[in-house]
């Protein structure tokens, strides 16, 4: 009796990396399906200012196309709803809050690691496979852990600390062990339309890289204040703390008497003020994490441990001390530069990824940080 074939769902978004994982766990064997998520209705919209987004009809249309090729059906699912509720509603209220988001890991954690499980549950399929790059470990009694992808340059484990043991089990990340020349090569001996398609830049939503006028037009009250030096003189008004983030340089207005840089050090939620200085007052020895998940378990207390603070940092050793199930104080080993409220930081063990939660810069066990998204216009 001839055996089943494990069934693999595959997100493909249209691009190179997707593509190539669907073919080779097709070479594989696998009886692939693959599932292009619809997010927003703008792509539709015709030949516009949106047709070099990720969610294109180009895009639909390179994913089916690669399917075809590799003989495997293609979905087109609509998940507009979860995407506006759980990545844009998200996206604008962190803003409107003074907040830094990070899209991102919004869609991966709500969108693909889980209501895409679902939808593999309802097809019978064995795992869920994505193009990211990054590479899933095997331990003992099945554990389960995140690994860097092979290609340095490409490894997306930052964006994805916030895995749990149950989702590790069921997916795949098949282009995390190449580097990205060698997945357009392999493009390109299977005959794929895509192998030498541009990788997409931009924020998928807002593919003209202009997020304020985006969150402006979903702001129900936006929140106006002042900015001060650190001494607290007023400096100017602004028209809403959605405007700035920690680390900026450019639209500010000027310190009298300097000719000196500067940078945005703090923004107060609350108040709307927003305080800019030198260079030095972005510097932080030690910072917060909330909502925290460690991905196989709290780590030895003598392992050793980096971390990241933005996708494209470099790494610096760090002690994470839990104050609470999911709340840490991050301790650097030396000062870091601009850690900006809302970004992920990820917690590294060499190769390996431990876990992350995101940057406070104060304790949120004083004041509790919620995850849930501000009440935003429709």
């Amino acid at each position: 009796m001839n055996q089943k074939k494990k069934r693999a769902l595959v997100a493909m978004s249209g691009g190179v990396d997707s593509s190539v994982a669907a073919a080779l766990l097709a070479r594989e064997g696998y009886d692939v399906v693959g599932v292009t998520m619809r997010l927003f209705e703008a792509p539709f919209e015709g030949a516009g200012k949106l047709s070099k987004s990720c969610c294109s009809l180009e895009d639909v249309e390179d994913a089916r196309a690669t399917c075809r090729i590799i003989g495997a059906p293609h979905y087109y699912m609509n998940f507009e709803k979860e995407f506006k509720e759980h990545v844009i509603d998200y996206f604008v209220g962190e803003y409107r809050q003074g907040r830094t988001p990070h899209p991102c890991l919004a869609c991966n954690d709500r969108l693909k690691f889980s209501f895409l499980m679902e939808r593999a549950e309802l097809m019978d399929a064995d795992i869920v496979a994505t193009g990211h790059y990054a590479q899933i470990g095997e331990g003992d009694a099945g554990r389960r852990s995140l690994l860097r992808g092979a290609d340095a340059m490409k490894d997306q484990s930052y964006v994805l600390y916030n895995l749990r043991q149950d989702q590790l089990r069921r997916l795949a990340f098949p282009v995390g062990g190449f580097s990205k020349d060698e997945i357009r090569e392999i493009a390109r001996k299977e005959g794929l339309p895509v192998a030498d398609k541009p990788d997409s830049q931009d924020i998928c939503f807002i593919p003209t890289g202009t997020y304020r006028e985006f969150v402006e037009e979903r702001l129900d009250q936006p929140r106006p204040g002042v900015v001060v030096d650190v001494e607290g003189n007023v400096l100017a008004e602004h028209d809403g703390i959605h405007q700035f983030t920690i680390g900026q340089r450019k639209g500010l207005p000027m310190m009298g008497g300097t000719k000196r840089p500067i940078y945005v050090t703090s923004i107060n939620s609350k108040s709307g003020k927003v305080t800019v200085g030198s260079v030095k007052g972005l510097l932080r020895s030690e910072v917060y994490a909330s909502a925290v998940n460690w991905i196989d378990g709290l780590p030895e207390d003598d392992q050793d441990l980096t971390v990241k603070i933005r996708y494209r940092s470099p790494e610096e050793p760090a002690s994470v001390e839990m104050l609470s199930d999911d709340v840490a104080k991050v301790s650097f080993n030396q000062p870091m530069r601009a850690c900006t409220p809302g970004q992920a930081i990820v917690f590294y063990n060499g190769e390996k990824v431990l876990g992350g939660g995101f940057i406070e810069l104060e304790s949120p066990l004083a004041d509790a940080v919620t995850r849930e998204p501000v009440p935003v216009a429709a």
